[in-house]
This record gives structure tokens, C-alpha cells and sequence, in this order.
């Protein structure tokens, strides 16, 4: 897999899971939903992802060449 998949991945399923605890947990857990949409929009304009990094840190195939962003 490469590290744009393992990106969405993670997003989507961190999306899902503060989704589920805000239902079951507590509804302050949509703060967590709205973390992941701030930082995926503040990638867009800046160019830095820190999962992005960490992904590469950790030797993920990177198909992009390097140059993306989240």
C-alpha cells in the first residue's frame, strides 16, 4: 500500500471512530472529527502533513514522489 492510501485510510478511520464515541461517549468527541477536517484543510494551503511525515518516517512507499500534501 501506498503512503496516499494509508493517508485516506487513516483519516477516514479516524473520522469514524471519534463519529462512534461521539454517539456512544460523549458528543465533545466531534471536536476530534473537526481536528481532522482543520488539519486536512490546513495541508491544503500549506503543503505540510504531519501524518504525511510520519508515514515517510516510517519508510511507506511514497507514489507521489514526495511533493504532496495530505
Amino acid at each position: 500500500m501506498t503512503i496516499n492510501r494509508y493517508l485516506r485510510l487513516i483519516a477516514g478511520s479516524f473520522v469514524l471512530l471519534s463519529v462512534a464515541l461521539a454517539h456512544f461517549v460523549s458528543p465533545w468527541f466531534l471536536l476530534f472529527t473537526a481536528f481532522v477536517g482543520l488539519n486536512q484543510v490546513q495541508s491544503a494551503f500549506s503543503n505540510r502533513c504531519l501524518m504525511m511525515a510520519l508515514l515517510r518516517r516510517l519508510k511507506v512507499r511514497d507514489d507521489t514522489g514526495g511533493s504532496h500534501s495530505c
